[in-house]
């Protein structure tokens, strides 16, 4: 398969959505599996909840970026594991999405970015926040998952030779 090469602001999209990401799985799970001292927690979720609020118009344009980038090209999967690839990076954007759609539903307060925006608490009602909390946690596990499959197969097409990372890095 045939390669487009990525704006700068798709691969810079990509390495901010990648750092946050990261950051947000390995400390929200840090804090949630191991006994951690209340402070830790309560600045893991300040700054978990900062950032990924403030990731999210990042995260919008990516996904436009990324649509019209897919819409415009000719290119198109020709082999079983092409489109496994295509099929599973569009499964991460959903997920992502699931992910931060719920974790701003899941808010049973104001959601306060770094004590410079307020954000009202959008819903009221506790089976409603229950419920999202259950989907964010769930979605955090599958999105994980992902995470670990697609840096699986960079590390596996890298090995091979067949060099993926060259894409995303900027001197292109």
């Amino acid at each position: 398969m045939k390669t487009l090469s990525y704006t700068r602001a798709q691969k810079f999209l990509h390495w901010l959505s990648a750092v946050i990401i990261i950051w947000a799985l390995v400390s929200g799970f840090y804090v949630a599996l191991f006994e951690v001292a209340l402070p830790v927690k309560e600045w893991v979720a300040f700054i978990n909840v900062s950032m990924t609020t403030a990731f999210l118009p990042f995260f919008v344009v990516r996904l436009y970026l990324s649509f019209r980038r897919s819409r415009s090209s000719a290119r198109q999967c020709s082999t079983l594991a092409e489109n496994v690839a295509s099929f599973v990076h569009w499964l991460i954007y959903l997920v992502v999405s699931l992910v931060l759609v719920t974790g701003v539903l899941m808010m049973d307060r104001v959601i306060n970015v770094f004590d410079l925006l307020f954000i009202p608490q959008p819903l009221q009602d506790p089976d409603w926040i229950q419920l999202f909390i259950k989907i964010h946690v769930w979605a955090c596990v599958v999105l994980a998952a992902l995470v670990a499959l697609h840096m699986s197969a960079v590390i596996k097409h890298e090995v091979s030779g067949r060099r993926v990372l060259v894409n995303m890095w900027f001197h292109r």
